[in-house]
């Protein structure tokens, strides 16, 4: 008897060792697992540099701060993004070509100063942007912003040459700039962009680039509010998102956004008056893409709202992804 409680002790003690080195194992492995998790959520951060004109109004709506210092504590907060922050009156106007190079994606916010960006400052960064090194969201009155509009121009001319090139068709394009810049076009005058084509015998197709005038027709500051709609849910850019969300105050745009035709609408905002607008679409240009959000009057806490900030964050984080995949494809092919 003595004996065999002497082996039973021996036994359990040693079953409890093995007990005790598993769940020790177990541990260590969770917490690695947990380590390298965290290391990887923040080591390779998404690069995004908000670019923003600075308007002193934006001040009121803000608390003292400019709108771009809260949509940057707001990506901040969301884990993940590396951000800078730059302006018009910066040196170079925050476009200096260690900044380009820096980000994957820029947020752009301009209102009146737009003609401050040449075009070929905004070539540089299409340029970036067909290349797949860089992608642009631009806010509310950036829709004349000098990047934006030179990347409707660029997405034009490359609907032009998709529609009417073909393997044996020699093509001209004869671009029709607008009769001047940042204007209303009226309602009954011809649309933007569009193409007339004249096709020849000898295969020869010349056409007529009418370029985008990038705007609307009619606008109301009135801070009336708005609905907006998710018309895209199983996009990324609105996950998370409620299929309608008001947005207490707001300035309003109408249809039709003199636009090339969106590769994906995501969102559309409709007031009581029956006014509506296309207010998120996305454009696929080269290896990068260029997402438009309306909302974001500086004279209105937009970006204090969860809502529009979200739709940020989310549209900032797949445009870097995407980036990133057609990168690492690009890199397999060579």
């Amino acid at each position: 008897m003595y004996l065999k409680t002497i082996a039973e002790k021996q036994t359990s003690g040693f079953c409890s060792q093995i007990v005790l080195f598993l769940i020790l194992a177990l541990a260590s492995s969770i917490n690695h697992n947990a380590v390298a998790a965290g290391k990887r959520a923040t080591s390779d951060p998404v690069r995004v540099v908000i670019w923003d004109e600075r308007q002193p109004d934006q001040k009121k709506a803000y608390g003292g701060s400019f709108l771009g210092e809260a949509i940057a504590a707001h990506l901040k907060s969301s884990g993940n993004f590396d951000v800078r922050l730059q302006g018009l009156d910066d040196a170079k106007q925050g476009l200096d070509e260690t900044v380009l190079d820096f980000a994957e994606v820029i947020i752009w916010w301009g209102h009146v100063r737009h003609s401050k960006i040449t075009p070929e400052t905004g070539q540089k960064i299409v340029d970036r942007i067909v290349a797949g090194r860089l992608s642009l969201i631009a806010l509310h009155s950036a829709h004349f912003a000098t990047p934006f509009v030179e990347a409707m121009n660029e997405k034009s001319r490359q609907n032009a040459i998709s529609q009417y090139g073909g393997p044996n068709e020699k093509l001209t394009i004869k671009e029709i700039p607008l009769r001047t810049r940042y204007y209303l076009p009226k309602r009954d005058e011809p649309p933007t962009p569009r193409v007339e084509a004249r096709k020849f015998p000898d295969g020869h197709t010349e056409l007529k680039l009418y370029l985008p005038n990038c705007c609307f027709p009619a606008y109301r500051d009135d801070g009336e509010s708005s609905q907006l709609h998710v018309i895209a849910a199983d996009h990324p850019i609105a996950e998370g998102i409620p299929v309608k969300t008001e947005i207490a105050e707001t300035e309003m745009y109408d249809e039709r956004f003199q636009v090339p035709t969106p590769d994906k609408v995501l969102f559309e905002e409709r007031w009581a008056g029956g006014e509506w607008f296309r207010s998120g679409m996305l454009w696929n240009l080269g290896d990068g893409a260029v997402f438009y959000f309306r909302p974001g009057h500086e004279t209105y806490p937009i970006y204090r709202q969860p809502i529009p900030l979200k739709i940020l964050s989310n549209a900032t984080r797949w445009l870097a992804e995407q980036t990133r995949k057609k990168s690492k494809a690009s890199s397999v092919e060579k």
